[in-house]
């Protein structure tokens, strides 16, 4: 499966790495990149080839788009009529619906939309994956395929993605905030600052563990930690007194809202 990745910023190279671990040849990946000097630098690193996006497109069984939305219109308009016969168009672009991907490719080409989020960094993406009307299964195991290569992938309906883009892809930053702010409160308790950032990543880490190894309930954890009348069912009764859940809840909302904003109509 001949790929080409257009835009291999932070995001494009973390799936490029993440395809060349999982085996894929680098022969059969290009990239196109609009700054010389980061392509150059990427084909020195990880031994592939460069071209123009639409040079590089002409060879491509999937095409994967990783550029700032502000960029598709331009680029979907200097690719279409190069992409092969029988090839897909991948979108990582947030907030670009498959009808805006459909209207400016040519008529019929089939389009996967995803939403990741920034632990494809290091390996550990949520990718939702949707597909336009002209894409099939075959399309969506191949996008999951190489999505896999950078953690974990599910599928949803279009209808959902802004919603999950609240969730898994704005999640990252809701997690950082929260470990920051118990990093601080480690500080205020007495506790060095590198020791707090160690003590409450190592806990982060061992706690999505458990999760995803005992697939308990979050709230049946959580009730085998609280101990009756302990520490830590006084520092939840901070968090409901201060009505935290609830403020959760609303930003989530506020974040789903303005995914839909920033996508305009669809």
């Amino acid at each position: 499966m001949n790929v080409t990745i257009v835009g291999v910023g932070r995001l494009g190279e973390a799936l490029l790495a993440g395809l060349l671990r999982s085996g894929v040849d680098p022969r059969e990946i290009v990239v196109a990149e609009k700054d010389p000097a980061r392509v150059a630098n990427i084909c020195a690193q990880h031994g592939v080839t460069a071209a123009a996006p639409a040079e590089a497109v002409a060879g491509a069984d999937v095409v994967i788009v990783a550029v700032k939305p502000y960029d598709m219109a331009g680029l979907l308009a200097d690719i279409g009529a190069k992409l092969a016969p029988g090839a897909f168009v991948v979108s990582l672009a947030a907030g670009i619906t498959l009808t805006f991907l459909q209207d400016a490719l040519p008529a019929s080409t089939p389009v996967v939309r995803v939403m990741t989020n920034t632990p494809l960094l290091v390996g550990a993406a949520m990718s939702a994956i949707c597909a336009g009307r002209h894409a099939g299964d075959g399309e969506l195991a191949r996008t999951e395929e190489l999505l896999a290569a950078v953690g974990r992938v599910v599928r949803v309906p279009e209808s959902q993605l802004d919603a999950v883009t609240a969730l898994s892809g704005s999640g990252p930053a809701y997690f950082f905030y929260l470990i920051d702010a118990m990093i601080e409160a480690g500080v205020l308790l007495g506790v060095p600052r590198p020791l707090a950032t160690e003590l409450m990543v190592q806990t982060a880490l061992g706690s999505a563990q458990m999760l995803r190894e005992t697939s308990e309930h979050p709230a049946l954890l959580r009730e085998a930690v609280t101990s009756p009348a302990g520490t830590t069912a006084a520092a939840l009764r901070e968090f409901d007194r201060q009505a935290v859940r609830g403020a959760i809840l609303d930003a989530l909302v506020a974040a789903r809202d303005r995914s839909v904003e920033l996508g305009g109509p669809s």
